[in-house]
């Protein structure tokens, strides 16, 4: 098993349709994004390059991605849901099913979901660990919108967001048709792509639920996600979410096998088979992060360090210093002169 082998999803048939009814025939959508007409009619696997290039098509199809987004979405009802967002909208409360939206949704998609609770705000980030290019920002726009009309459909309460945050600048599109959904602020050029809820709201019931159909649901839905994770590997899953929570401090097996829906023993179990351990991937996913942060001349040593979990900025110079055999100062500075300075050939 490779790394490379969980980068590979089913896109969504379900979307093919909706652009149908929006004047936007999917064979136009391929050639655009120079894929092959077969993914239409054979059952074929895309990376998530793949799959950014087909949402940056139909972005340029459909003109503004502000605008676009909410035509998508309003035009989208559950009869043509698939089955792993259908048990969200079937979820005993928003809480509910935002745990459920985040943990079936790999099963369709490239990107995962880290909810976070903490007093009255519930934020939920949005990462794509297989590609380090944005994301087009009509599936950034797509993603936060269906996270909030899933709570909306299902509570039948007009909901507010407390916060958007996007890593792209402002668009040249109509925002404020967005603003409006969200009820809320909006801010770009942010450090990544948030969207903050209020905690009140998660408890809200669900008019929509239904127990004996997410019994039909629940046990087709985990054997798919079970078969998909022993077939593909979790090493860059778990990488992901390490980085995501090293700033909370330094995080430990068990939270990150409580996130995957695994105990600690079976991911200890299933990365031995792949080769490494959750001590590897830390160290590997601190020197990751480090070198970004670095290659960032707003961030000064001392938030670097806190980023990356350490306690005190000694304990990182010592790390560095045997990742890099250089300080992070020194190498922060060499990266800048290289960068300036061309090659003599």
């Amino acid at each position: 098993m490779t790394a490379h082998s969980i980068n590979r999803i089913k896109f969504p048939t379900a979307w093919w349709a909706l652009l149908r009814q929006l004047g936007i025939e999917p064979f136009d959508v391929l050639r655009k994004a120079q894929l092959p007409l077969s993914i239409l009619t054979e059952p074929a696997e895309i990376t998530t390059p793949n799959y950014f290039s087909i949402w940056q098509a139909i972005s340029e199809l459909l003109g503004d991605p502000a605008t676009g987004t909410i035509k998508l979405t309003s035009t989208s009802v559950p009869a043509q849901w698939s089955p792993s967002l259908l048990a969200p909208y079937h979820a005993r409360n928003y809480r509910d099913a935002l745990l459920r939206m985040s943990r079936y949704k790999q099963l369709c998609s490239p990107e995962r979901l880290h909810i976070a609770e903490e007093g009255e705000t519930c934020t939920i980030q949005i990462g794509w660990p297989y590609f380090e290019q944005p994301a087009p920002p009509l599936l950034v726009y797509i993603t936060m919108v269906t996270l909030l009309e899933l709570g909306q459909q299902g509570t039948g309460y007009r909901l507010n967001a407390r916060l958007v945050e996007l890593t792209h600048p402002i668009p040249a599109g109509k925002v404020e048709v967005l603003k409006e959904f969200f009820g809320c602020e909006m801010k770009f050029g942010a450090p990544h792509n948030r969207l903050t809820l209020n905690s009140s709201d998660l408890d809200r019931p669900f008019r929509s639920y239904n127990a004996e159909l997410l019994e039909i649901l629940i046990p087709a839905l985990e054997d798919s996600l079970d078969k998909q994770l022993h077939n593909n590997s979790i090493t860059e899953s778990v990488k992901w979410i390490v980085k995501k929570n090293l700033p909370a401090g330094r995080p430990d097996i068990h939270s990150i096998a409580n996130e995957l829906g695994m105990s600690d023993r079976t991911l200890q179990r299933r990365l031995t088979e792949e080769g490494t351990s959750f001590k590897q991937l830390l160290t590997e996913s601190r020197r990751e992060q480090a070198r970004t942060f670095l290659s960032d001349p707003s961030l000064d040593i001392k938030e670097v360090a806190f980023l990356l979990g350490y306690e005190d900025q000694n304990s990182f110079y010592r790390a560095f210093r045997l990742w890099e055999g250089d300080t992070p100062s020194n190498w922060r500075s060499e990266q800048q002169m290289n960068s300036i300075i061309p090659p003599i050939n």
